[in-house]
């Protein structure tokens, strides 16, 4: 698998490793009972309810390989040293879109842990990408599917 390193904050890595936990308990056993079941139904060469189990069982171990890869690969963000004199990982990120003044805060996290609704986004998103390193008072110019936004920063704290 991939050795990139990812870079996570205390609750995004807990939430990483309590998905890997339950995938390896309760989803290995969920997949063991269906398995099962498909098994005691009789032939297995004509038995589509035993392919679709072994194919759940296939994602799932594809799935707990994915997660242990980002887990061993997984570092801790110390939260209490973020630099706020410029948008780095974990800033909150206060932007102005330039052309309709609407004004939107953000906090940048890694990929993985990346929740818009939540108003995180990815470092490697484009307006992720477009504000790190920026301070306050700059403007960063962020190409979007809908083309080129100016936004300011007015604020970054942590």
């Amino acid at each position: 698998m991939s050795k990139k390193i990812s870079y996570y904050t205390k609750d995004g890595l807990e939430k990483l490793k309590t998905e890997l936990s339950q995938l390896k308990t309760k989803g290995r056993t969920d997949i063991a009972h269906q398995i099962a079941e498909a098994r005691d139904k009789g032939d297995l060469s004509e038995n589509a309810e035993y392919d679709a189990a072994k194919d759940a069982q296939g994602h799932l171990e594809a799935k707990i390989a994915q997660l242990e890869d980002l887990v061993s690969n997984a570092r801790l963000l110390d939260e209490t040293n973020i630099d706020t004199s410029k948008v780095s990982i974990l800033s909150r990120v206060t932007i102005k879109n330039k052309k309709n003044n609407a004004k939107v805060t953000y906090t940048l996290v890694s990929e993985e842990e990346a929740d818009l609704k939540a108003g995180k986004i990815s470092t490697m998103s484009p307006i992720g990408k477009g504000l790190l390193g920026k301070k306050i008072g700059d403007v960063a110019k962020i190409t979007t599917p809908a083309g080129e936004i100016e936004f300011e920063v007015m604020e970054i704290s942590a």
